[in-house]
């Protein structure tokens, strides 16, 4: 008679089966219910709605909200495409926001389709699919992104409505902003006589600082016969000259972000001061607070890390290469990993107190500060030695974040544009909460992102002759919460004063042993 591990084996195998065939989306009557209530008791399946299911993990947390939004978009295009067949597609304003690529989940998604019947479905964790009664654009105004059906760019500005420009400001800025040229917009407006739509466009596009074309628009309009009337749509919002003509959407978020809200983090810090005289002296703070630092950051990261462990670390009495017991030890691995990768990032400081530009040493370093973090587990064999080449090749989800970091294949010009972007800023406070923000937006590496973060923030730091700073295991939630804000409100002042409260406090700590 089998166990009941020997069932479960047969029902993950089973499972594995059907996933590379249709997803982590299934319908119910896809696996036999012995399969399929034998894995959801054991958390490898839950229930989004009566007959759909989404893959789980059985280590999620009660309420962890991982596992739908690693979903929501695979279960959209499966449940829609079960219901409607290839007759629907997303709203012209979810369209835009897609090419915008909008890093959150939304609460409501809006699908066209001509059997519609103006359903709102509720999903889990406050999101919907709400289903709207339109005949669908034709072919050429639709195109697919990750597989979903959506209007084109152009298609959807010229049939969305000025609300979606005065709701959604940025976006409508981003998708313009990465139009290198509008004639194929142009030749749909005036094929279609989009008199109203074109008004609003070129109103925006003069918002946005964009004249020439503003003109052309309302000149070919009325050339054609078309009595297009200008009008700015975004009402009262701030233009945004600083979203370069022609940059991915991605790249434009950053600019904007940057060049916004750069004064907030300003009025939130203290006054710098110059690179230290004795870097001797700077550096040893750094070594003297090693062990606060590690216990807390990669407290924050889960691991279990005693301060005792910390101190074997640092005096090497920890060998996975030679000690069999020490392999599987999986906080000691990452603390043996934090401890080079301190190191390396020490040097670091130590280069830019000496004078070097911080942003160019960073951008050197940086990769090399990831591999060391990596770089016991791989000699252990418990990571395969591709793991230490750097940015990540697949899609990540943030453990009960709305926010969905960018795809991989823009990690790189993400990460061009920030090491593009802090030279250029000559505040030391700006670059190091700018910098730790947007390592942990982009997420570039397949793990380590919150620790590269803190170490990228704090070398930003030295080059404002700033102290290392920690941000401590007990501020975790707060942490958590306000670069939740950084990344889907692009807030970033909730973030600024954490990091420099606990500035302060690290400028206290020095001033009591000085």
């Amino acid at each position: 008679m089998a166990t009941p591990n020997e069932k479960l084996a047969t029902s993950l195998e089973a499972l594995s089966k059907l996933q590379t065939d249709v997803g982590k989306v299934l319908k119910s009557n896809e696996l036999s219910r012995t399969h399929r209530e034998r894995l959801q008791k054991a958390g490898f399946l839950k229930d989004v709605i009566s007959g759909w299911l989404v893959v789980t993990r059985p280590d999620d947390r009660p309420g962890d909200s991982t596992y739908w939004y690693a979903s929501f978009w695979e279960f959209c295009l499966r449940y829609c495409t079960d219901k409607f067949n290839d007759d629907w597609c997303l709203s012209p304003e979810q369209s835009l926001l897609l090419h915008a690529e909008t890093p959150s989940v939304p609460e409501q998604v809006v699908v066209w389709s001509k059997t519609a019947s103006g359903n709102n479905r509720p999903l889990p964790f406050h999101t919907s699919i709400y289903d709207l009664k339109k005949e669908l654009p034709s072919q050429e105004d639709l195109e697919r992104k990750d597989g979903l059906p959506v209007l084109t760019i152009e298609a959807a500005l010229i049939k969305v409505t000025e609300a979606f420009f005065k709701n959604n400001s940025l976006e409508a800025q981003i998708v313009l902003g990465s139009m290198r040229s509008i004639t194929p917009l142009l030749a749909k407006l005036l094929d279609g006589g989009h008199v109203l739509a074109a008004g609003r466009i070129a109103g925006a596009l003069r918002n946005m600082g964009r004249d020439v074309d503003a003109d052309q628009i309302i000149k070919r309009m009325k050339s054609a016969d078309y009595d297009a009337r200008e009008r700015d749509p975004f009402d009262e919002a701030m233009p945004l000259p600083h979203i370069q003509l022609g940059v991915s959407p991605l790249v434009g978020r950053i600019q904007n972000a940057w060049a916004g809200q750069r004064d907030v983090i300003i009025d939130v810090f203290p006054q710098e001061d110059p690179l230290p005289e004795d870097a001797e002296g700077y550096l040893a703070a750094v070594d003297e607070i090693y062990v606060n630092d590690a216990y807390n950051s990669l407290s924050i990261e889960g691991y279990k890390v005693t301060e005792e462990l910390i101190e074997k670390i640092r005096a090497g009495q920890f060998d996975p290469k030679e000690n069999p017991d020490d392999q599987n030890d999986r906080d000691a691995l990452a603390a043996r990993g934090y401890w080079q990768s301190f190191q390396s990032v020490r040097s670091s400081i130590g280069r830019i107190i000496a004078g070097e530009q911080a942003a160019l040493v960073a951008k050197q370093e940086h990769d090399e500060w990831y591999a060391q973090l990596f770089q016991p587990s791989v000699d252990a064999g418990i990571l395969r030695a591709g793991v230490l080449a750097g940015f990540r090749n697949h899609p990540v989800f943030l453990r009960g974040s709305r926010h969905t970091p960018p795809r991989a294949e823009a990690v790189a010009d993400d990460m061009e544009e920030l090491f593009k972007q802090l030279p250029a800023e000559p505040s030391a406070a700006v670059r190091a909460v700018f910098s730790h923000w947007l390592m942990g937006y982009i997420h570039p590496y397949p793990d380590g992102n919150g620790r590269m973060a803190r170490f990228l923030m704090n070398a930003m730091l030295a080059s404002g002759g700033h102290p290392w700073t920690i941000i401590r295991l007990e501020d975790r939630a707060r942490y958590m919460q306000t670069l939740e804000a950084a990344s889907t409100e692009f807030n970033i002042r909730p973030f600024a004063e954490l990091v420099a409260e606990r500035l302060e406090w690290s400028k206290k700590q020095l001033g009591q042993r000085g």
